[in-house]
């Protein structure tokens, strides 16, 4: 890494630090009591005065209620993301960055939700979606949930589970992790 590139992660990471004891209202003197350091060197590390160690970083971030690896994660270029493109089932997917494996999709459903638990399906993971207009219904093991405009449901998918529209067409966003969204690429069933 270029020397360039090493102080602007190292001024990032202290705008971080600042950054997160700001938002949760702590003076200097209580992130420096719940970090175990004085209140001069932590306010050294925030102005830059003070040399970054990993051990401090370690605690720094503990107290923080954070990783590690997000207090340093370098900072992206790459802020606006584009979506694949499915239009064989209405589906816009983009990758969620930092989280391997997980998706956001969009899809519109027009078809109301299959009949019968021969056409729910059960797999591992978990799902969240948010009807963004319309109403989805969702097929959950033996319940059946109306999702309206606005409404998020969140569920195990190892419930046998499918969904659709109720009344017309039906935008819907849905957060998928990896697991949950192998298991809707193998079929394509709600």
């Amino acid at each position: 890494m270029a020397q360039s590139e090493d102080g602007e992660l190292d001024r990032l990471v202290r705008q971080r630090i600042r950054a997160l004891r700001v938002a949760r209202g702590w003076s200097l003197e209580e992130l420096a009591s719940r970090a175990l350091v004085s209140q001069s060197t932590l306010s050294r590390i925030e102005n830059g005065q003070r040399r970054l160690a990993l051990d401090q970083l370690v605690t720094l971030a503990r107290a923080l209620d954070t990783s590690l690896d997000q207090l340093v994660e370098a900072a992206a270029d790459d802020v606006v993301s584009n979506p694949a493109i499915d239009p064989a089932h209405a589906r816009m997917s983009w990758p969620i960055k930092g989280y391997p494996g997980m998706s956001v999709i969009r899809q519109r459903l027009t078809a109301p939700p299959p009949d019968g638990p021969a056409r729910t399906r059960a797999h591992p993971g978990r799902e969240w979606l948010v009807v963004l207009s319309g109403t989805a219904v969702l097929l959950l093991g033996d319940r059946r949930v109306r999702v309206e405009a606005n409404q998020a449901a969140e569920f195990p998918t190892m419930l046998p589970h499918a969904f659709g529209a109720e009344g017309g067409p039906c935008d819907v966003l849905g957060v998928f992790d990896r697991d949950a969204r192998r298991g809707h690429q193998r079929g394509e069933a709600g």
